[in-house]
């Protein structure tokens, strides 16, 4: 089983994507485990006087040199780090089955070929930042991989950790109906095409290419090797 383990401030944000299709049934079979921990769990309120909430547990400060915005501090990251996989990272053999990753803008591109490197670790530790970023300390603390979903910067990096457990969990045996289910793994292309063989719209009669009704596979392929061109 691959355990993915979540460090992010908005675990509930996962919810209604990784707990349907694909990702659901794989979590249903036993191929993988998600598991959250909030940094506000590893932190204390310093608010005087009024009652304490949890929203009181700050887990950002103002970064040093100036600059806008609030930076998640390294400490309540660390330790949930450490609460996820601190054991496993003390043992020789268990620290081979842990990648832990910081997402970053200026990380390396994540990609399929990184996707199956991914797949052969019983834990995956996704390192979610927030506001202007996580106190870079947290990599000093733990080997990570910076890793970018894309040449652009979002909110979060709860978006890019679901992009990652997506791509993984497609890959783990036994989570798709068939291996050759895997896109890349085959031949195919960006366009295609289901039953009627015609379908009308707005006085259009819209067709599947006649390449794909003639059953001559080897001209299939050719065909769909030259839309990927």
């Amino acid at each position: 089983m691959t355990t993915f383990h979540l460090i992010t401030l908005f675990p509930e944000s996962f919810g209604s994507y990784l707990d349907a299709s694909i990702v659901k049934r794989a979590q249903d079979k036993g191929k993988i485990a998600l598991k959250y921990y909030n940094p506000r769990d590893f932190t204390v309120s310093f608010k005087k006087g009024a009652e304490q909430t949890y929203a009181d547990r700050r887990v950002d400060s103002r970064p040093y040199g100036g600059g806008p915005g609030m930076v998640i501090e390294a400490l309540p990251v660390i330790k949930a780090v450490e609460r996820a996989v601190g054991k496993k990272l003390k043992a020789a053999t268990g620290k081979k089955a842990v990648k832990i990753v910081f997402f970053s803008p200026s990380g390396k591109q994540f990609t399929n070929k990184i996707a199956d490197t991914f797949k052969k670790y019983t834990d995956i530790v996704l390192v979610c930042g927030r506001y202007e970023g996580i106190d870079a300390r947290v990599k000093k603390a733990f080997p990570m991989a910076d890793i970018s979903v894309g040449p652009y910067v979002l909110t979060g990096g709860e978006l890019p950790a679901m992009i990652v457990i997506d791509a993984v969990t497609r890959r783990i045996p036994g989570v798709l109906g068939h291996d050759s289910s895997i896109e890349e793994s085959r031949i195919s292309s960006s366009d295609v095409y289901t039953r009627p063989e015609a379908i009308a719209y707005k006085g259009k009669k819209l067709r599947v290419p006649k390449i794909l009704l003639t059953g001559d596979h080897a001209r299939i392929d050719e065909w769909k090797l030259n839309k990927k061109d």
